[in-house]
């Protein structure tokens, strides 16, 4: 499955770090756009939006003011799921997501793939 990390950090201990690894150790995709260039393991970071096709979930970690941004660019990317992990919470992008189709969580990417529920 296809997936941008939408506020990945080269921080080893940031959770957007963390949630890169497991998405890659679950055979994953995975995609990521963070405030600066680099790479985790073989994904690049890239510190600009990219039109990439055929994304089946965003996963937030960025905060809903620094989402504003990005709320027209993860429209166009027509992924099929949001995940907002803590701290990412935003109820009225969430309604926006879901009144054009899109499925929205408020979960924690890390839990979701430790208890295979991702």
């Amino acid at each position: 499955m296809r997936v941008v990390v939408l506020g990945a950090s080269l921080k080893p201990v940031r959770y957007s770090f963390l949630a890169v690894n497991d998405l890659l150790d679950n055979g994953h995709d995975v995609l990521a756009i963070g405030n600066k260039k680099g790479k985790i393991r073989t994904v690049s970071i890239e510190d600009n939006p990219v039109s990439w096709d055929n994304v089946h979930t965003v996963t937030l970690y960025l905060s809903p003011e620094n989402q504003k941004g990005y709320q027209d660019y993860i429209k166009k990317l027509t992924p099929q799921r949001v995940i907002f992990n803590p701290g990412t919470e935003n109820p009225q992008f969430e309604k926006e997501l879901n009144d054009l189709g899109i499925e929205t969580l408020e979960a924690c990417t890390l839990v979701m793939l430790r208890t295979h529920q991702f």
